[in-house]
């Protein structure tokens, strides 16, 4: 689960459903406020937030440890679990799909069964110093300033680079796989990890996306 700390005393939760090939296919959400009396489901307001600039600048991404600080401090008593934030979502944002795009009939390389191309968007603006900090994190050298890696899990081999996209009005990480085909849920867990280390330097998630 995602956590954001809201201008006005005020916290967000939020969670991702993914589909089979690890898109993004909803959006649920908790909100609490100081003096609200209570959560109440947000999974409409997440959606609205990441298209209203106003509204992105009231949110800062933080860690659930930072989150129940505060919400101990506001409140004066522990966050509740993450199964009972769950239990507030209400109504999850549906989000529309459809089939990758194939450019060509097979442009898998050999001794690999399937290359896929996945893009996650994001919001906000990164600072320098978190440029260069993912830099510093991810295993591989930077394009130009803009931070890139490669990796391995198992047989299967991933690259990946953040940059600009939508004429400078986002962020987009994109990731390329080579499934060797022997367990390609690894897809999934590498993508939340990358974005993870994505959102903790100050960009919000928007979706996950498959070219290919």
């Amino acid at each position: 689960m995602d956590y954001y700390l809201l201008a006005g005393d005020g916290i967000l939760v939020e969670e991702f459903a993914y589909g089979d090939d690890h898109v993004t296919v909803g959006l649920g959400g908790a909100m609490w406020t100081a003096g609200s009396g209570g959560w109440r489901g947000a999974g409409s307001f997440g959606k609205a937030l990441r298209t209203d600039e106003h509204l992105l600048a009231t949110v800062t991404p933080v860690t659930r440890d930072r989150a129940a600080q505060v919400y101990r401090g506001l409140a004066g008593r522990p966050l509740p679990a993450e199964e009972s934030l769950r239990g507030h979502f209400g109504e999850w944002v549906r989000f529309a799909t459809t089939a990758p795009l194939r450019l060509s009939v097979d442009d898998t390389p050999d001794g690999f069964a399937e290359r896929r191309v996945y893009r996650v968007l994001f919001a906000k603006e990164l600072r320098d110093n978190h440029l260069a900090d993912l830099n510093d994190t991810w295993p591989g050298a930077s394009n130009g300033g803009i931070p890139g890696g490669r990796g391995r899990a198992g047989n299967d081999l991933f690259a990946w680079n953040l940059r600009r996209v939508g004429s400078g009005l986002a962020w987009g990480l994109d990731v390329t796989v080579l499934l060797a085909g022997d367990s390609p849920e690894v897809v999934g867990d590498v993508l939340r990890k990358l974005t993870a280390d994505v959102r903790r330097r100050g960009l919000v998630p928007l979706t996950t996306e498959r070219f290919a």
